[in-house]
């Protein structure tokens, strides 16, 4: 079994994890899983992450608005989002960014409240959790804009974007989309990026690595995505889990 598994990106707080959550997440450290960045969408959301890393030490919050939620997000929901950095175990500013294949807001008001975010992650010196499904130019101007600390989560853009991100000392997350049969992309990634610059998540309970794709995920799942970019980087799995571990302590100053 491997430990220090460090899942930079997760939504406990989803509906699929309603019937077993407690039971599920008090089994997680038993499986090697040590931290868990957990993700809020909107202010509810965000409020109820913040819960679950108040009543588990292992598991940190990162709150905001994500380019799905930014149409409906009022000026007061947001202000109310900007009080819980407060809290001491909110350690970034996310899951933000855009979406154009959904477009479930307009992208004009996901591109306002994505530089809002921006700007207010540099004030508050947080790092950033980016969702950029293809939006890759908009989403590129905005960190050459802010050059915020952070991560590009779930990453699915080119080696050459890839290198664009890593200039401006920043991180890219990968999960199970590596492991997928017609993963070309991601595994052309993962070839070319330093391992300094990798985070290890899962997207849970999305994302399902093979041989469990189809299935609900857990960040236990991260051991098989650690395999296959072993795999690709040619290092012991464990040696690569240390590494992205130390990687996200010092990106989330856990």
């Amino acid at each position: 079994m491997y430990k220090n598994i460090f899942d930079t990106h997760a939504h406990y707080d989803d509906g699929r994890f309603d019937d077993d959550r407690d039971e599920l997440l008090n089994s997680l450290t038993g499986k090697g899983v040590s931290h868990i960045i957990n993700c809020g969408c909107d202010l509810k959301s965000s409020k109820t992450t913040l819960a679950l890393s108040q009543k588990y030490a292992f598991i940190y919050a990162a709150v905001g608005v994500h380019a799905h939620e930014a149409e409906e997000a009022t000026e007061s929901d947001l202000l109310e989002i900007e009080e819980l950095y407060r809290n001491e175990k909110v350690v970034a500013v996310g899951e933000i960014g855009l979406d154009y294949h959904y477009d479930f807001s307009p992208r004009e008001r996901q591109l306002e409240v994505f530089e809002r975010q921006l700007a207010l992650a540099n004030k508050l010196e947080l790092p950033v959790i980016v969702h950029d499904r293809e939006a890759h130019e908009d989403t590129m101007n905005l960190l050459k804009k802010y050059k915020p600390k952070g991560v590009v989560h779930c990453f699915s853009g080119s080696k050459e974007m890839a290198a664009e991100i890593v200039k401006l000392g920043m991180y890219i997350g990968m999960g199970g989309a590596v492991t997928f049969k017609n993963a070309k992309r991601p595994v052309e990634v993962m070839e070319y990026l330093p391992i300094e610059r990798l985070l290890l998540e899962t997207d849970a309970p999305y994302m399902t690595p093979v041989p469990f794709r189809g299935t609900r995920c857990d960040s236990a799942h991260i051991a098989y995505t650690a395999e296959k970019i072993a795999e690709i980087k040619k290092i012991d799995v464990q040696q690569l889990i240390d590494l992205c571990h130390e990687n996200a302590k010092t990106l989330f100053g856990i």
